[in-house]
């Protein structure tokens, strides 16, 4: 069942901005514009020249494989693409060997390779709809917005929504070797259990980073473990000076993943209004979080 949860108002560090989430622009193929066979591309040539007919036909084959979902001999293929059966024979045998198709008594089903650019495809669109509601947050708000995940043991920034107006924090220390000093790494490790928060802080052990950092691996464990459900982790300035942060745990099944918000230290009197408003608009949108939770 997935729960917000939150953590108490300790001093906690801003959050580092990673890449954005937003999937790149698709830009549409050159194609002819029907009724003028001539039209020439952007280098001056009718785009029939640029393009690369064997890539075409093993596209086609590859979609006509796909909507046979128990297989489909070569001989019905080349019928139903078009292709001659030797072309087909051939192109077959390459994607075969790409990886793109697999063969099995005779029958031809996408390969792996297929399958992993069709579950980027869905790994991009689901990256995308996270990009779009941290925009929201942030224009909302008025704070950058960040997501992230512990995963294998790691944590990760996975996206951030910032602009011009609300710029994200500096990552000016390696912020998966920093997540003691930070509201988003004190929000992941506090919904571990003692066993797994002990393994990390042997890998990354704390560190002074600045005056307000916690002191030592043990002073950081009796924080975690006081840090009460459902309210914000807080942190003030203990990644970086002049920054606050507060950071929104959210556990779905066996993952832990935190939104979070920062702000400028001297706007620190918004921090806790903004993280509730924060943590309200995630309770409304927690199914989409949940689906998305995999990216």
């Amino acid at each position: 069942m997935a729960t917000v949860d939150t953590a108490p108002a300790d001093p906690h560090a801003p959050l580092t901005p990673p890449r954005s989430c937003t999937p790149p622009v698709q830009r549409p193929p050159t194609a002819a514009v029907p009724g003028q066979p001539g039209s020439a591309d952007a280098t001056g040539q009718a785009p029939s020249a640029t393009l690369i007919g064997s890539v075409q036909r093993a596209m086609r084959l590859l979609e006509t494989v796909a909507a046979h979902e128990h297989g489909a001999p070569a001989k019905q293929l080349a019928r139903e693409t078009g292709l001659a059966l030797p072309t087909t024979y051939h192109l077959l045998r390459t994607l075969v060997h790409e990886g793109y198709l697999r063969r099995e008594k005779g029958l031809f089903f996408l390969g792996d390779a297929a399958e992993r650019l069709s579950s980027s495809g869905a790994q991009q669109k689901r990256r995308g709809a996270v990009a779009d509601t941290l925009a929201h947050w942030r224009e909302s708000i008025g704070a950058p917005v960040y997501y992230a995940m512990y995963r294998d043991g790691e944590i990760e920034v996975v996206c951030v929504s910032e602009s011009r107006e609300t710029p994200a924090v500096e990552e000016w220390a390696d912020f998966r070797e920093t997540g003691h000093a930070h509201a988003i790494g004190q929000c992941l490790l506090s919904q571990l259990d003692e066993d797994a928060r002990r393994d990390h802080l042997a890998r990354y052990p704390v560190t002074s980073l600045t005056p307000y950092t916690v002191r030592d691996n043990h002073a950081l464990l009796r924080r975690l473990a006081r840090m009460p459900r459902m309210e914000p982790v807080v942190e003030r300035q203990e990644y970086a000076l002049g920054t606050v942060c507060a950071a929104i745990p959210i556990t779905i099944g066996t993952t832990a993943a935190s939104v979070a918000l920062s702000l400028p230290a001297h706007q620190s009197d918004r921090l806790l209004p903004a993280a509730q408003r924060l943590q309200a608009e995630i309770g409304r949108h927690l199914g989409s979080l949940a689906r998305s939770i995999s990216i």
